[in-house]
């Protein structure tokens, strides 16, 4: 099977061509406000629905949940699995170098002359550094783009999309990362996942009927 980035972009339009309209509007408030404009106009949006709800939205770009996603696909299928599993590794490997050349501080160390100012939502362990960009992003958005290439219903995507963007914008809410970290990291995570599912799915052994079946066997 011939898979080509067009093939790809066909099958997640309905979670790509929003993301596009969405990365074009983070791009022009980037330029149009500074940091501080951006990360206090979050900050203050704090509502006690908000404080228990994003704690728990930010964890599905934990670790946890990327083994956890794994292994259900692995139940259906091993190219499935294979897909989301090394599209979390690439997009990891990818964030992690990219954190550790800049480690940027995070808000608590950024802001730390003005932390009266600032609302943090209890029970949360405030990080310190490597905020640039935002891993959990980049997770939660490789993790949209696989799912929606890979779902029979595309309509899906969107949803995928809208759940990635929660998990984004939960990262500004809890102040563990500015705007231009979690606008980075679905940048990573959209594109370098849309590079290597189209050059992983173009292989000739993921379209095998041995690699369709998952531990639960298909008929």
């Amino acid at each position: 099977m011939n898979t080509r980035i067009t093939d790809v972009l066909y099958k997640i339009r309905l979670f790509f061509i929003p993301y596009l309209v969405v990365l074009i509007a983070c791009l022009i408030i980037k330029i149009t406000y500074t940091r501080e404009e951006i990360y206090f106009s979050v900050n203050k949006l704090y509502t006690h629905t908000g404080d228990f709800v994003f704690p728990y939205l930010t964890d599905l770009g934990e670790g946890y949940m990327v083994i956890t996603l794994t292994l259900i696909m692995l139940c259906l299928s091993y190219r499935k699995a294979l897909l989301l599993a090394t599209s979390f590794a690439i997009s990891g490997i990818l964030v992690q170098i990219v954190k550790h050349i800049y480690h940027a501080p995070r808000p608590v160390i950024y802001f730390e002359k003005d932390l009266s100012l600032i609302h943090f939502v209890k029970g949360i362990r405030m990080m310190e550094y490597n905020s640039f960009p935002s891993g959990h992003t980049v997770t939660a958005f490789s993790a949209a783009v696989v799912l929606s290439y890979v779902s029979v219903n595309k309509r899906y995507g969107f949803i995928f999309l809208l759940l990635a963007i929660g998990v984004a914008y939960s990262r500004m809410y809890l102040s563990q990362h500015f705007f231009e970290d979690v606008t980075a990291g679905s940048i990573i995570g959209t594109f370098s996942t849309i590079m290597w599912v189209t050059f992983l799915d173009n292989k000739g052994f993921m379209h095998s009927q041995r690699w369709a079946k998952g531990l639960i066997k298909k008929k």
